[in-house]
């Protein structure tokens, strides 16, 4: 059951980082443009698959 580490850590920081700009975007209203939470949300969805995929089973 080996699990490689790299996608553990770029999933991880790409599921931080994205929630952070989705959760700010709400916050300030429409100070912050739309299309960088569309953009966070496709870097979630990555982050997730990364996470998802980083052991040798099959993924689900």
């Amino acid at each position: 059951m080996a699990t490689d580490t790299r996608k553990v850590v770029l999933g991880t920081v790409l599921l931080v980082a994205s929630s952070a700009i989705i959760l700010g975007t709400g916050q300030l209203g429409s100070g912050f443009p739309l299309w960088a939470a569309s953009i966070a949300a496709l870097g979630m969805a990555a982050g997730a698959l990364f996470v998802g995929t980083s052991e040798d089973k099959r993924p689900v």
